[in-house]
């Protein structure tokens, strides 16, 4: 076991256990001890770690990016068939069996039906999502889960203390980057990601919006929404420094 491992081990603590397997996915480590310890958390035990949107958004997003560094990482030919590798349950938190789709669009996106733009809810959300899921989505957090494509957000290894701070930071900076502005055409591409959950942005109104506070457009400007094409080429490591 090592350093890492035997720390989380020790302290038991969630959140620096995420995190812990996030930074040994990092470093090529060994992770399977990590992964055994979130596997047999108590349930209950998980819930009274996780009271609030802050920490779950926290303990979810780490877990979703060490996730899928790992899985890729061990087998990146399972990239291959990307909606088969989304919806895999295989990864397995206080003995509940989760793929990446039950963490982003019903944990995270709070019960998000995953094809609707945004604009549906599921109908049927079982137990443990609606016991681990956000109160209110976050927009924000489209731009911290790294799903190991080319044009995904780099990841960062997020902390409950400065959560909305490090959010904020990745949606800035993402758009500053991932933004075509063009003036004459009146037209700004933004990323496809957008696209896909518009309604928890706003709509296109919404994004006109965040591109603003972003400083992408300028704040006078009401440019036409385009959506980039995704680049899914396998790219990992994508962290941030």
């Amino acid at each position: 076991m090592s350093n890492i491992e035997t720390i989380s081990a020790r302290q038991s603590n969630y959140q620096e256990i995420a995190a812990n397997w996030l930074y040994a996915a990092r470093l090529g480590e060994p992770t399977d001890s990590l992964r055994q310890l979130l596997a047999t958390a108590d349930q209950h035990s998980l819930q009274q770690s996780l009271t609030n949107d802050d920490q779950r958004k926290t303990f979810w997003i780490n877990i979703y990016n060490a996730a899928t560094q790992t899985a890729l990482k061990a087998a990146p030919d399972k990239y291959k068939n990307r909606k088969a590798f989304f919806k895999a349950r295989q990864i397995t938190i206080a003995g509940k069996e989760l793929s990446l789709d039950d963490m982003e669009h019903g944990i995270l996106r709070r019960s998000k039906n995953k094809l609707s733009l945004g604009y549906l809810n599921k109908w049927f959300p079982g137990k443990f999502e609606k016991t681990f899921r956000v109160e209110k989505l976050d927009y924000r957090i489209h731009f911290a889960l790294n799903c190991g494509a080319r044009s995904c957000p780099p990841i960062a290894y997020y902390s409950v203390d400065k959560i909305g701070e490090q959010l904020q930071s990745a949606m800035i900076g993402h758009l500053k980057v991932e933004t075509d502005y063009d003036s004459v055409k009146n037209t700004a591409a933004v990323t496809a990601f957008m696209g896909w959950f518009r309604a928890d942005f706003g709509g296109k109104k919404g994004i006109r919006k965040l591109l603003k506070q972003a400083q992408a457009i300028p704040m006078n400007a009401s440019p036409r929404i385009r959506f980039k094409t995704y680049n899914w080429t396998i790219y990992l490591n994508n962290f941030k420094e």
